[in-house]
């Protein structure tokens, strides 16, 4: 039977032990997860969300955003105080934008509305784009929850979600040409992305997801969880 060429093993050696490589940092990869020790210790019941600075050119993000928080943490089993109320709270008091109100120490909002979290949303991209052969409406946002009582942060994370999800690029360079500019003109009407800015809340703020928040006490799913998968 004919030996293998030294040179040959070698080669097959070192693909060897580089896939084996890969494999340990894949298996690294999924095992990491978020440290929700904080989170665990603390335990919120009632989130207060204050109105999300924007990062983007469109006026209309904060509040586009805003008015679609309270559901995915209803519903992940959290109190939250009414997001029109809070807002109003603020203006009466003098601030009238996001900045202002985000300024605002912990103990002096842990005071005055009693709740034992804050929200902290930023939107870093809220519209519709178009880019010659491809247009979309995307919304990126990133939260961080303070807890009031103690002043830590027992979570941060982002998401995003985009009217592209899912959409055929067949047909050809002209026919992604038309596509694009009457995406562009259909979703800029409708204000698409206002719909993509719910489904990028919703995955954002929804308990259960990879590395979110966990569930709070009025969900059957309390301290059940473990880490979100």
């Amino acid at each position: 039977m004919p030996s293998t060429p030294p040179g040959r093993l070698r080669l097959k050696a070192g693909l060897i032990t580089a896939l084996a490589a890969l494999l340990m940092a894949g298996c690294a990869t999924q095992q990491a997860g978020y440290d929700y020790s904080a989170f665990k210790q603390n335990r919120p019941a009632s989130i207060l969300v204050l109105p999300p600075l924007n990062s983007s050119m469109e006026v209309d993000a904060t509040y586009s955003v805003l008015s679609q928080v309270t559901l995915p943490l209803a519903e992940s089993g959290y109190y939250v105080f009414p997001v029109s109320l809070v807002d109003e709270t603020f203006r009466q008091n003098g601030m009238h934008n996001p900045g202002e109100m985000h300024g605002v120490a912990l103990a002096r909002l842990h005071e005055i509305f009693g709740a034992d979290a804050a929200l902290y949303i930023d939107i870093k991209q809220y519209g519709t784009t178009y880019a010659v052969i491809s247009s979309e409406s995307r919304v990126t946002a990133e939260a961080r929850l303070i807890d009031l009582r103690s002043e830590q942060t027992l979570w941060q994370g982002s998401a995003t979600a985009s009217s592209a999800e899912g959409r055929n690029s067949n047909g050809g360079l002209v026919g992604l040409l038309i596509t694009a500019v009457v995406n562009q003109i259909i979703e800029t009407t409708t204000n698409k992305s206002h719909p993509v800015a719910g489904i990028a809340t919703y995955r954002l703020l929804s308990a259960g997801m990879p590395n979110g928040i966990l569930y709070g006490p009025r969900s059957p799913k309390y301290q059940q969880e473990g880490t979100p998968r």
